[in-house]
């Protein structure tokens, strides 16, 4: 079973906001899914994004494949680099 991490869109039409979730990729988008780790909010300047780094890293451990745009705001609030960096630590332990 292939887990993501992904986005969730919710709101009203033409307003988006977007939940960060963890789900099996072969569920639709907005459909079922495991836990839900934070939201983004493009709508407003600057953007808004809030995450649970505990749970994103645990996920992340855990295996889970982040897509693109997750990625990319992971890398924004930092949890890529705290994750690279217990990668490092597990390597030369």
């Amino acid at each position: 079973m292939a887990v993501k991490i992904r986005l969730k869109r919710m709101g009203a039409k033409k307003s988006p906001f977007y939940r960060v979730v963890v789900a099996d990729s072969r569920s639709p988008r907005d459909g079922r899914f495991i836990e839900t780790l934070g939201h983004y909010d493009s709508t407003i300047e600057p953007a808004v994004i809030k995450i649970d780094e505990e749970k994103a890293i645990n996920w992340l451990q855990k295996g889970a494949q982040p897509t693109d745009t997750v990625k990319n705001l992971f890398s924004k609030t930092g949890i890529l680099k705290k994750w690279d960096e217990i990668k490092r630590t597990k390597k030369e332990a």
